[in-house]
């Protein structure tokens, strides 16, 4: 019995490296989505540290250059008034008691309306404006600085 002679076994080619199985092209598009997002929310983060850092400079600027309880006290309402804008440009035409409203915002202790923050209006056109707790306004006022400065809602 004669056999026919055996044949050479022939592998397939080896895949080659472009174009990407189809896998792939969804593995860099997830990864893509992910970067871009990241780099967005880091954007976001920065522009939010830089602002909260330039509403904190200018705070401290005004509480140096206040030569008195009174200038003080309307330089806070002033730089909490651009500060408000930048959030509600609808901000800028409130006053009295409209704006110590929109500065309480949800907080509910009411801080500015029936507390401390109420200095904002009396303080800059009382003659003896060294009667208000000033440590207490600087800490409210700084603290709606920051809350002014954070995207959303008041």
């Amino acid at each position: 019995m004669n056999l026919p002679p055996l044949r050479d076994i022939h592998l397939p080619p080896e895949p080659g490296l472009w174009p990407p199985a189809p896998g792939w092209w969804v593995l860099i598009a997830l990864a893509l989505i992910v970067i871009v997002a990241l780099a967005r929310r880091a954007l976001r983060a920065w522009r939010r540290r830089r602002r909260r850092r330039a509403l904190l400079a200018e705070f401290d600027t005004a509480l140096a250059t206040a030569r008195d309880a009174a200038e003080e006290a309307a330089a806070l309402s002033s730089l909490l008034r651009r500060a408000a804008r930048l959030r509600d440009p609808a901000a800028a035409a409130l006053a009295g008691e409209a704006w110590l409203r929109f500065l309480d915002g949800d907080d509910p202790r009411r801080a500015f309306s029936q507390g401390v923050g109420r200095a904002l209006l009396e303080a800059p056109f009382r003659p003896s404006a060294g009667d208000w707790p000033r440590e207490a306004l600087r800490a409210l006022v700084r603290d709606r600085l920051l809350t002014l400065a954070e995207p959303g809602d008041a």
